[in-house]
């Protein structure tokens, strides 16, 4: 977590969570905002972004699919936001699975 840390020192926590919320209403001009391209998205069960009103049912009951439709999501149960640290072998066995169930060869 030093790592992360380190990278907000410069510019402050306060930018990082202001950009997204600053550009929420910009208007791209895109009319359908869908993914299509196969997606992963790994998250654990004890993730706080749980918690924020509305982001359980966005992302158990599906209603992010309705975006991205070829995302796959894995809950892992005893990973928190930052799985990727916290389960490396099982992350990166999950996303090789993924690389080679979507590879076009």
């Amino acid at each position: 977590l030093d790592v992360y840390a380190t990278l907000y020192q410069n510019s402050g926590f306060r930018t990082a969570l202001q950009v997204p919320y600053r550009c929420i209403q910009l208007d791209c001009g895109i009319t359908n905002p869908k993914v299509i391209a196969p997606s992963l998205l790994i998250m654990g069960e004890k993730d706080y972004v749980m918690k924020f009103p509305g982001m359980e049912d966005y992302m158990r009951k599906g209603i992010v699919k309705q975006f991205m439709p070829n995302l796959d999501i894995t809950f892992m149960p005893e990973g928190n936001h930052f799985v990727q640290e916290q389960l490396p072998e099982q992350v990166n066995e999950l996303i090789l699975t993924f690389l080679n169930k979507n590879s076009s060869t």
